[in-house]
């Protein structure tokens, strides 16, 4: 990651477009946190990120998907287990606790991206950030939980309703319906 290369989320920092002639953007996974978060730093500080990433077989490509899709098919006609080449350990009915290679810190590569992108889009250069990256046997679609500590109080309802107005975001908030 470039310093002088602006990252962007064009619905959070679209803005640094205008200025640069060459532009990043973010790692999916993080990009999807903070299209919520970005609007949450801005109304109440966020303090502290704790996040997990669940993700799919498609964030290691064509692939990734191949080599799962295959492994299903072998398991399902009665191997004991699926070869991997792309994945660091089977993914077919299996769950692996890391995406990319380990740092010298004991994240993986794919877990500090979040951190150093989280940190650099927010323009809080010391915000403590964790991530987990996890793969699981999915096609598509990676989901994340995040727990956040605020430097002010919360109000829920005017987090929701910031939430609901945020460009991108859909809010999904009807526990009555089990959604």
């Amino acid at each position: 990651m470039d310093k002088d290369v602006p990252l962007v989320v064009p619905e959070i920092n679209g803005k640094l477009c205008k200025k640069a002639k060459l532009l990043a953007n973010p790692n999916c996974t993080t990009a999807i946190a903070l299209m919520a978060l970005a609007p949450l730093h801005k109304a109440f500080g966020i303090k502290r990120v704790i996040m997990s990433t669940y993700q799919a077989a498609s964030g290691a490509g064509a692939a990734g998907m191949a080599e799962l899709t295959d492994g299903v098919n072998e398991m399902a006609a009665g191997a004991s287990t699926a070869p991997n080449e792309v994945f660091a350990h089977p993914l077919p009915f299996n769950v692996i606790p890391h995406i990319d290679k380990f740092q010298e810190n004991g994240y993986t590569k794919e877990e500090m991206k979040v951190t150093w992108e989280t940190r650099k889009i927010l323009e809080e250069p010391d915000m403590p950030v964790s991530c987990t990256a996890v793969r699981i046997p999915t096609l598509r679609a990676h989901s994340e939980a995040i727990t956040l500590e605020f430097d002010k109080d919360v109000d829920v309802e005017e987090a929701k309703k910031l939430l609901a107005e945020a460009p991108g975001v859909k809010l999904v908030d009807e526990v009555d319906q089990n959604k």
